[in-house]
């Protein structure tokens, strides 16, 4: 199966057929990236103007969206042209929970909507750490977030305006990935969980898969022969596009492109059709462990 699966899908609403919803619930589940290409974030000539001066402000790599404060973080705008900005951001997120909802309904009663970002800045070239570097593969771990095992799913759409595409890097199977860096994970200090919790320095306390997959995000990134010479699939989301991916389970990396929303949703493993892919069960069935 590609990595990348293309649906021929032009709107945000249902219905969709039953096969075409099967097919994307399958191959979610499976591991894949599913495309549609037909699928834009249609902006009026204000609202483009708008995302234009949009510029992070001096700590964050993206703008974030709350929903529930409706405020936006991580910009340098302030007053009415914020709040302009986060009423885009608000109607983009409600568009992919539509999408969600009407594509993948098994999903819609567990669905739980999370921050919407903005991603204005050109993503090649940027100096990053390399803990903090997307351009490298990498499976998707919240540092201050622990999610107790539950799922990343991120929906993305390419709305530059000049028209360029977005460039990711789409690597091996999760169960390959594990399998490759369990062996050098780092054993979690006795106690640690609790005093980040206690310290507030993350919100709730990590699970023992919250630190695996840390672990995992972290040895990808800083493993220079894997970054080489890991297997990929390159493809270029061009804009007026939109994408979807479980991004805790699929290996990935943008390369370039600017001008993105994302918006992230977190689902229990239980409410998918096989939860016996989602990572968490992965882990356990490697390691022998209950891990959440």
């Amino acid at each position: 199966m590609a990595v990348v699966r293309e649906f021929p899908i032009d709107r945000w609403n249902g219905p969709f057929s039953a096969d075409l919803r099967e097919a994307a619930l399958a191959d979610l589940e499976a591991g894949a990236v599913l495309f549609f290409p037909r699928l834009a974030l249609m902006l009026d000539e204000r609202e483009r103007r708008l995302l234009s001066t949009v510029a992070t402000d001096d700590r964050s790599k993206n703008v974030s969206f709350d929903p529930a404060t409706g405020m936006c973080k991580g910009t340098s705008l302030v007053g009415d042209v914020q709040r302009d900005l986060a009423a885009v951001m608000n109607r983009f997120a409600e568009s992919a929970t539509a999408l969600l909802r009407d594509l993948l309904p098994r999903y819609a009663p567990a669905l739980q909507r999370a921050r919407t970002s903005f991603r204005p800045a050109e993503v090649a070239g940027r100096p990053l750490p390399w803990r903090k570097d997307d351009r490298r593969l990498h499976v998707d771990a919240f540092r201050s977030r622990p999610t107790r095992g539950q799922r990343i799913l991120r929906v993305f759409s390419n709305v530059d305006p000049a028209g360029a595409p977005r460039r990711w890097h789409v690597g091996e199977p999760f169960e390959n990935h594990a399998r490759r860096f369990l062996p050098s994970v780092h054993r979690e200090w006795p106690g640690s969980a609790a005093l980040l919790a206690l310290l507030g320095l993350t919100k709730g306390r990590r699970s023992a898969y919250d630190h695996l997959m840390l672990e995992l995000h972290d040895a990808a990134k800083r493993d220079a022969h894997y970054q080489a010479e890991a297997p990929r699939e390159v493809f270029d989301f061009p804009a007026g596009s939109t994408w979807m991916t479980y991004t805790d389970q699929v290996p990935h990396a943008a390369l370039s492109g600017r001008f993105a929303f994302e918006q992230t949703f977190h689902l229990d493993p239980s409410a998918m059709a096989d939860p016996d892919r989602a990572p968490l069960r992965v882990l356990e069935r490697l390691t022998q462990r209950t891990l959440a």
